[in-house]
């Protein structure tokens, strides 16, 4: 067929090209073999040479022909091809323009160039699109073989890289696409098949994922361009849209490719109609649709997300054809509308000078982002926040919104979700850190200003008001009012003129007529009438030719002209007379109208200075209102957000460390709260919490502001001294973490401690105070580097310790605290070699604290008891000998007390009756405690270390003195060595010489300690005689001490404690017995183990300090596995709803660790439930649902939720109560049901069908199936329906149930109700405890019987109980008794106190 009778049509496949199609169409003839291709190449080089471009017409088949067997043929051919095509088509864009300029051009020739054109661009593009394909494929290829050396294998398999030869193929389709092409076309009209041919490949290359990769930016902005010229010249607009849709919808990476892509045609393009035509595609979308299709979802919203940071301005335009998103079911879709919002306030809208369209506008999108801050899903309302936080920080938000948005913010730190908190905790930041008002947010200073100017504002308005009602009156009305009373006076006067005389108003030579006109004027407004008309009487003689005194009328009476010209004095001037310097006459003018037209120019000024300063005031006053309440809703945040810094979450965790130390920065008064708050976080075992904490404290404490290095250290002493104001031990121990941490990394200067010495040596005048916190610091500096006060031993000496009278042994008790920490108090580790650091016994730091405690041991001061104690642990810590140094304390003080005892005069006669002050038996038990308790922590720790040292020397040194024959003789021994035996031995025999030490010869008759034994047993068995509350917590802990040292003894003495412990009438002697107790099932576990449930029974103590003390001590306890955890730990869980915060706070926390310890809550929860729920001894029903939510979110498992499903199901069947059943619903309620868990209530629904009459059971199961189907699966509905339905038609048919349960059943399961009393017992009361009158006894449980014949008859009497297994194990370990002789004839039991007495 000659070329120019036919016409090549662009086929929709290749394979079209191989069939006959219309008249004259381009049919491919044959398709060639491989093995002729190079040759048919040849050819059409050979002929492109003589040719040019058109000899395409005749080898068109031969190109068909390679790129049908493309896969086949080598690549070096593949190549080849390409870079001839590339030429091919770079010669005809090059003739091109001038054919098309040729107006002779026939009909033939165009046919010919545009046929040649098609099969040009057909040929590169499907060869393009080949080779597209092909390095797709190899890319899959090689991710499974691994990506090393991917490039070379490229190469290797098609001699070059296709990726790099894209960009020129595209940048020269849209050379030639930027031609006038389209006058090859009929009537000029280009075919859309050619236009998709060429955007196609655009689009096909697109979607390889490794577009977006920042090595194929050439080829993205190739394609780009190539697109922009389809766009601008070929009418693509619309099929773009189309396409960028769908590419939207089905490749994920291409989002943010295309948002470059529109947004160049909408700017450098200026098609900026493609944006419309986009937005309102998506807009389109139906959102219900888009909720089963996450993957277009997520597409479009990242793509109007992006698109509106790049061209927020255009897109502003088609907002409103996506605000349906705003209420599907998509959270990403209404995220992006809310972020495209975000960035049109940010870029397009801020701006102070709005027009008032773009005012509405920009309050409307900041109207719907606070809306949606309380939006269903937590990601929108975290989104919502970080778009505020964005918005803030930019400063584009309107002041009148910063209330409104921070109340906001304030609200959000409760919610549910730990994202939704982080970033509200950060938009809280972003306001303190970007506000308009101060950089210091006290509302205590606030305060002052803005009710002084707020006063003064008030003011103003009332001198504007009474100014504006002044000028109101008419001077018309104001002379008509007057001139009753002004014509009496004035007929009086011409009646009597003899009175002028005694009034001396006389005119000056230098007055005008206008000055005395004003003083006329003045005198009438005051009402001093005879005044003014004899200074008038005057003016007229006076001033005879000057206005207004000039027009007098003959014919008219002295009254008459008078009152005339008062009046038009009065009523003419009311406004002139207020000049200070009146100018002269007027002229011919009358008085009126010299006045209208003066007015207004005396008055705009003064007027409008008046208004400007009553506006000032306002805005003066808004402002400081304004921050005010912003003040004041950051002192809210601060409370709120102080209580997450322990949440589980580190990122949560950091951000409120980073909000406190904003906060601080801008001096809000509260934040030094937080500040003290979070330095327990320095012992989190988290590695960026810990860190953050050491950050926090580097910028609030040391870079302090100062000119010099002094100063600088100045201010860092004082900020760190308010930190000790008041602080705990366990603040300040945290502290000195914190500072250990700066000195050892030397991040402390030198100035510091200099300035620190001078303080503490007073070289520079401190208070005792300041004294103090310096000698604390550096104590705590010192646990860094020791030589800090090791140095400086003698002058800590004689700073503390100096003899002066009185002394102050609060310093004295800093100093020994400082001195202690020049060595390590920690027990040897086993590596050292080193003996330990101790001074000899004649130091003199020993003979200081000696003489200290002596001398101060017979006076009354509260401040030696705490002193004595920190002495005798400096003693045992740092001296050789302690226990000589101790005791020659004891003696003397003993011997002090001795010498003061008394005689009672009155009783002198009958009987002599030694006494002695209670105080200074109160410091005698209490140092002989002290004494005790370090002598056995210097034999566990020291001497059981020191033993161990040398014996390792020893073994050491006999090692190495040995002969290599020596070593081999006894092979067991060397067996015994290698397992570690020898050690191990040696070990127990050192334990055991301590042990026998503290057993045998510690409290025997010859020790010292044991002299005080007696007398401590005195007191403490007579409460009575010895009543004084210091001396009996004095006794109580001391007995503690004692119990310490020997089983023997604590054994003999633990009725006596636990006695105490309960019926001591002193909280603080049952908080340090609560203590003591703790310590002593840590060290003699089974000796207290029977005594358990007298350690639960405090936790319902009615002091609040009791119920602390035992909260902290049994949480010890537990998670150290001390003691045994039975039902008997829902005593814990009734402190979830203590009064008091901290302890709910307590309580919460060891759920918490609980938590993660196992099963342990799974375990024990059925005991909880039941002994919560208990109708004798249980808590209200609202309390137990609180701490059965806060219980139950802990079971996260789902196997752990269907036992606990059908254990709970069934206990409906042994449930006593209406109360019961409604307990048990809410639990099961509470549990994080799945479809199996549905499955076990299914199985189980005989238990707890007839129940469901109650309307609250019916209630609390419809909430599990309500909750049940948010989640469902379509086949999982169909039970959920069942079991809905089952519960209706008991709900409805509750009492026909029931009856045929009962029938069934014949009653076997549930007592008759004529059996069943109602509980007298109050709900108020605590959990009822596991301890009752036979239980607080020694054990000896074969003894109850006999001693109680009557304990089966009351237990007969009681109501059946339901028995657990923990119950049962121990019942036996409960059944103690006390002996003959030491048991009170009438015991009085453990009873549970009202709750209302409790929490009074």
């Amino acid at each position: 067929m000659s070329p120019q009778l036919y016409e090549f049509h662009l086929p929709l496949s290749p394979e079209e090209l191989l069939k006959s199609g219309g008249v004259n169409q381009y049919v491919v003839q044959e398709v060639l073999s491989i093995r002729h291709l190079p040759s048919q190449l040849k050819a059409f080089q050979a002929a492109f040479r003589a040719q040019g471009p058109l000899a395409m017409l005749e080898h068109f088949d031969t190109v068909y022909s390679i790129i049908h067997h493309f896969r086949s043929i080598d690549p070096g051919l593949k190549e080849d091809t390409l870079e001839f095509l590339i030429k091919v088509v770079s010669r005809h864009s090059q003739e091109l323009p001038a054919i098309l300029d040729d107006a002779a051009l026939s009909v033939s020739d165009r046919s010919a160039h545009l046929n040649a054109l098609k099969m040009n661009c057909y040929a590169l593009i499907r060869l393009l699109e080949a080779f597209e394909t092909m390095t797709s494929q190899t890319n899959l290829t090689d991710l499974d073989l691994g990506g090393k050396g991917k490039k070379a294998r490229a190469k290797a398999a098609h001699g070059f890289d296709w990726e790099e030869e894209r960009q020129p193929v595209l940048q020269l389709l849209t050379q030639l696409l930027q031609l006038d092409i389209r006058h090859l076309w009929n009537h000029s009209i280009i075919e859309e098949e050619f236009v998709s041919l060429v955007t196609g490949c655009c689009y096909r290359l697109l979607e390889n994922p490794t577009i977006s990769h920042q090595k194929n930016r050439p080829t993205r902005e190739a394609i780009t361009h190539l697109l922009g010229v389809a766009l601008t010249r070929y009418n693509h607009m619309l099929s773009a849209a189309v396409k960028i849709i769908q590419m939207l919808q089905h490749f994920e990476h291409l989002a943010s490719v295309l948002v470059t892509a529109v947004s160049l045609w909408a700017t450098d393009y200026g098609m900026k109609s493609i944006v419309g035509e986009i937005v309102r595609e998506i807009g389109q979308k139906c959102p219900q649709e888009l909720s089963r299709d996450p993957s277009g979802a997520k597409g479009f919203a990242a793509f109007l997300t992006e698109l509106a940071e790049r061209v927020p301005a255009i897109l502003m335009s088609n907002m409103c054809v996506l605000l349906d998103h705003l209420d599907g079911e998509n959270y990403m879709m209404r995220n992006a509308v809310l972020a495209a919002m975000a960035e049109m306030v940010l870029q397009v809208l801020n701006s102070d000078q709005l027009e008032e369209t773009a005012r509405d506008t920009r309050d409307q999108f900041l109207d719907t982002l606070q809306a949606h801050g309380h939006d269903v899903n937590s990601f929108v309302r975290s989104r919502v926040l970080q778009l505020f936080t964005r918005i803030v920080q930019q400063k584009a938000l309107p002041l009148t919104r910063f209330q409104t948005v921070v109340a906001l913010a304030v609200g959000r730190l409760a919610d549910k979700s730990v994202l939704v908190c982080k970033n509200a905790i950060q938009l809280l930041a972003s306001f303190l850190a970007n506000n308009p008002f101060s950089c210091k947010l006290s509302d205590t200073d606030l305060a002052g200003p803005l009710q002084k100017e707020t006063q003064k504002l008030q003011e103003m308005r009332a001198q504007r008001q009474a100014a504006v009602a002044s000028a109101v009156l008419d001077p018309e009305e104001e002379w008509e009012a007057m001139l009753p009373e002004l014509t009496c006076t004035l007929q009086q006067l011409l009646k009597l003129p003899q009175e002028e005389e005694e009034i001396s108003e006389e005119i000056t030579n230098t007055e005008t007529a206008e000055e005395v006109k004003g003083r006329i004027h003045q005198l009438l407004a005051k009402a001093s009438y005879k005044q003014a008309i004899i200074l008038t009487q005057e003016a007229t003689s006076h001033f005879q030719e000057s206005e207004p005194f000039n027009h007098m009328d003959p014919e008219e009476s002295d009254e008459t002209r008078l009152l005339n010209l008062l009046g038009n004095i009065f009523k003419g001037t009311t406004v002139s007379t207020r000049e200070k310097n009146p100018q002269g006459s007027a002229g011919s003018m009358g008085p009126e109208q010299s006045v209208c037209k003066d007015t207004p120019n005396m008055l705009e000024p003064e007027k409008s200075r008046e208004n400007d300063e009553l506006v000032k005031q306002e805005m003066l006053v808004q402002y400081l209102q304004d921050a005010y309440n912003f003040s004041l809703k950051i002192t809210e945040a601060i409370g709120i957000i102080s209580t997450m810094m322990y949440e589980s979450t580190t990122t949560v965790v950091q951000e409120v460390i980073e909000f406190f130390v904003m906060v601080s920065q801008f001096g809000v008064p509260q934040a030094l709260f937080g500040v003290r708050r979070m330095l327990p976080l320095i012992w989190s075992k988290e590695p960026g919490v810990r860190e953050a904490v050491l950050n926090a404290y580097r910028q609030l404490y040391l870079n302090p502001k100062g000119d010099s290095a002094r100063a600088k250290a100045q201010a860092l002493i004082q900020n760190l001294s308010l930190l000790l104001v008041d602080a705990s031990v366990g603040t300040i121990q945290c502290l000195e973490e914190i500072l250990c941490e700066f000195v050892q990394k030397d991040e402390l200067k030198p100035a510091v401690t200099q300035l620190l010495w001078e303080h503490a040596t007073e070289k520079i005048p401190r208070s005792p105070l300041e004294r103090c916190s310096s000698v604390m610091l550096l104590g705590m500096m010192a646990r860094g580097k020791p030589e800090i006060v090791g140095s400086n031993l003698d002058t800590l000496v004689s700073i503390g310790l100096d003899e002066k009278f009185p002394q102050d042994y609060r310093l004295a008790q800093r100093v020994c605290h400082a001195i202690a920490n020049i060595s390590d108090r920690r027990k040897p580790s086993l590596g050292k070699r080193h003996p330990p650091f101790r001074l000899p016994q004649e130091h003199r730091l020993f003979n200081r604290l000696r003489e200290m405690v002596t001398k101060g041991f017979v006076h009354p001061d509260p401040l030696w008891i705490p002193f004595k104690e920190v002495a005798v642990t400096l003693i045992y810590h740092l001296a050789e000998g302690p226990d000589v140094i101790c005791a020659q304390i004891l003696q003397d003080c003993a011997k002090q007390a001795l010498e003061k005892l008394e005689k009672s005069p009155s009783q002198e006669d009958l009987k002599e009756t030694p006494m002695l002050p209670t105080y200074l038996l109160m410091n005698l038990l209490s140092l002989a405690g002290d004494v005790a308790l370090q002598q056995l922590v210097h034999l566990e720790q020291a001497v059981s270390g020191e033993l161990y040292r040398r014996r390792v020397l020893r073994e050491e040194q006999e090692h190495k003195t040995k002969g290599p024959k020596e070593k081999n003789t006894n092979s067991d021994t060397t067996i015994e060595e290698e397992l570690g035996l020898v050690g191990a031995t040696a070990d127990d025999t050192e334990a055991e010489l301590i042990r026998s030490i503290c057993e045998v010869e510690l409290l025997d008759g010859k020790q010292v300690l044991a002299a005080f034994v007696p007398l401590l047993l005195k007191v403490c068995n007579n409460p009575g005689l010895y009543s004084n509350p210091d001396l009996s917590a004095a006794a109580s802990l001391a007995l503690g001490k004692f119990c310490m040292i020997s089983a023997t003894f604590c054994d003999s003495q633990l009725r006596l404690l636990f006695t105490m412990l309960k019926k001591s009438p002193l909280p603080i002697v049952r908080s340090n017995l609560m203590v003591a107790t703790g310590d002593l099932a840590i060290r003699f576990p089974n000796l207290v183990d029977p005594w358990t449930p007298h350690l639960y029974a405090r936790l319902r103590d009615p002091a609040q300090q009791v119920r602390k003390t035992a909260g902290q001590v049994m949480t010890h306890l537990i998670l150290k596995d001390m003691v045994k955890v039975k039902g008997q730990v829902s005593e814990m869980a009734v402190l979830l709803i203590d009064p008091e915060p901290p302890i709910a706070a307590l309580a919460k926390n060891f759920f918490n660790e609980l938590s993660h310890k196992g099963n342990a809550i799974y375990n024990l929860l059925p005991d909880i439930i039941s002994r919560l729920s208990d109708p004798e001894g249980g808590v209200e029903e609202e309390p137990f649902h609180t701490i059965m939510k806060q219980i139950l979110s802990y079971i996260t498992k789902d196997k752990q939720t269907e036992s606990l499903v059908e254990k709970l199901c069934q206990r409906f069947r042994t449930a006593r109560t209406e109360r019961q059943y409604r307990d048990l619903a809410y639990c099961v309620s509470q549990l994080p049901l799945t479809e199996r868990g549905l499955g076990k209530m299914l199985d189980n629904f005989d238990c707890f069908g007839d129940k469901l009459s109650d309307s609250a059971i019916f209630s609390a199961f419809l909430l599990i199936v309500g909750r049940l189907r948010r989640g469902a699966k379509p086949e999982g509905k169909a039970i959920i329906d069942e079991f809905e339905q089952k519960l209706r038609a008991c709900h409805t048919r509750g009492g026909d149930v029931l009856e045929e349960l009962e029938i069934g059943q014949g009653g076997s399961q549930r007592a008759p109700s004529g059996t069943k009393k109602q509980s007298a017992v109050s709900r108020h009361q605590h959990v009822a405890s596991a301890a009752s009158d036979d239980d607080f006894v020694t054990p000896e449980p074969r003894r109850t019987a006999r001693r109680h014949p009557d304990t089966q008859q009351q237990a007969s009497k009681k109501k059946l109980k339901i028995v657990f297994s923990s119950d049962e194990s121990s019942e036996e370990e409960l059944s103690a008794e006390m002996t003959e002789d030491e048991t009170p004839k009438k015991t009085t039991p453990i009873r549970r106190a009202s709750t209302r007495r409790h929490r009074s």
